[in-house]
C-alpha cells in the first residue's frame, strides 16, 4: 500500500489517507481481505500522529471499506467493486448537482458551464 501525504493539499491528512486507500481498493490495487498496516506502523511510515491514522481507519470502517478485528488488525473488507464504483459516481453526481445549482443562481448557461467543465477536466490530464 502506497500513501503520499501532501503538505500543500487543502485536504486534512486523515482525508488524504482515506481517499488514497479508497482509490486503491476501488482500482483493485488492494485485494479483499488484504491486511493493512497497523495504525502505529502507518503513522510511523508517514511521520504523522497515531490519532490521525486512527481517525482515517475509523472512517474507512464506517464506510465499509475496511474491517478491523481486535488483536489481528485491519483488513480490506469483502465487497462488490461495482457497488463501490457506484458510490463514487453518486458522490460525483452530487457535486455536479451542486455546481449546476450554483451556476443557475449566477445565471451561467449550460454552454458556458460545459466549457468550464471541459477546461477543468483537461487541466487534470
Amino acid at each position: 500500500m502506497k500513501i503520499i501525504i501532501s503538505n500543500s493539499s487543502e485536504d486534512p491528512i486523515y482525508e488524504q489517507i482515506i481517499k488514497q486507500i479508497k482509490n486503491q481498493i476501488i482500482n483493485g490495487e488492494l485485494d479483499e481481505e488484504e491486511p493493512l498496516p497497523s495504525i502505529r506502523k502507518l503513522a510511523r511510515e508517514l511521520g504523522i500522529s497515531v490519532i490521525t491514522t486512527k481517525r482515517a481507519y475509523e472512517e474507512l470502517e464506517k464506510e465499509g471499506f475496511i474491517d478491523t478485528v481486535g488483536g489481528k488488525g485491519s483488513f480490506v473488507a469483502s465487497q462488490n467493486k461495482e457497488f463501490l464504483k457506484e458510490k463514487k459516481m453518486k458522490a460525483v453526481e452530487d457535486k455536479l448537482t451542486e455546481a449546476v445549482a450554483e451556476a443557475r443562481m449566477l445565471d451561467i448557461g449550460y454552454k458556458e458551464l460545459k466549457e468550464m467543465l471541459s477546461i477543468l477536466y483537461k487541466e487534470e490530464e
